[in-house]
């Protein structure tokens, strides 16, 4: 597998990535979450376009899995990775994330974020294994903390199903 800049021709491959993968929260409990629509063409578009939208490619040079990542506060932060469910388990999503961190350090930003799922087995308990840790609530900036209030408008950090702010890097705890 290759790891390259999306390109917009990706953009139908990358939402048909997202929506495979949103599967897996209808097996447990978290319907909502798996109707939730890709990104959009034109979030897409800017991701592309500001250079933060990866993706692994296949032999054919079919994206399998993908990584959005922008500055924010003076962090990298991963707004998604998501991976094909006919090529998860196979370091994919490890790989979009260590070109995340080299994308931070070219752009001088002091490590990464993320937000998700504390107790999803493959959102925080994953991302703790790729060595990041919750950030505690005085430790996230004020960037990070509209975005976590963009993501409860949306209908994410419900009580039964608590987010958290993670990071990795020189802004980890």
């Amino acid at each position: 597998m290759t790891i390259r800049a999306a390109r917009t021709a990706d953009i139908p491959a990358i939402q048909g990535i997202e929506l495979a993968a949103g599967e897996a929260f209808r097996s447990i409990g978290l319907a909502d979450i798996a109707d939730d629509d890709p990104p959009s063409a034109a979030e897409l578009t800017a991701h592309i376009r500001n250079g933060g939208a990866l993706v692994a490619v296949d032999g054919t040079d079919t994206p399998v899995a993908y990584l959005l990542v922008e500055a924010l506060g003076g962090r990298a932060h991963i707004e998604q990775v998501s991976v094909h469910p006919s090529h998860a388990r196979r370091g994919l999503g490890a790989r979009l994330i260590e070109v995340a961190d080299a994308w931070a350090d070219a752009h001088g930003l002091a490590g990464l974020t993320l937000t998700t799922f504390a107790d999803v087995p493959w959102n925080a308990p994953y991302y703790a294994r790729l060595g990041f840790a919750v950030l505690p609530d005085d430790a996230v900036d004020a960037a990070l903390r509209e975005r976590v209030r963009e993501e409860e408008a949306h209908g994410l950090g419900l009580a039964e199903w608590p987010r958290v702010v993670m990071a990795r890097g020189a802004s980890a705890p």
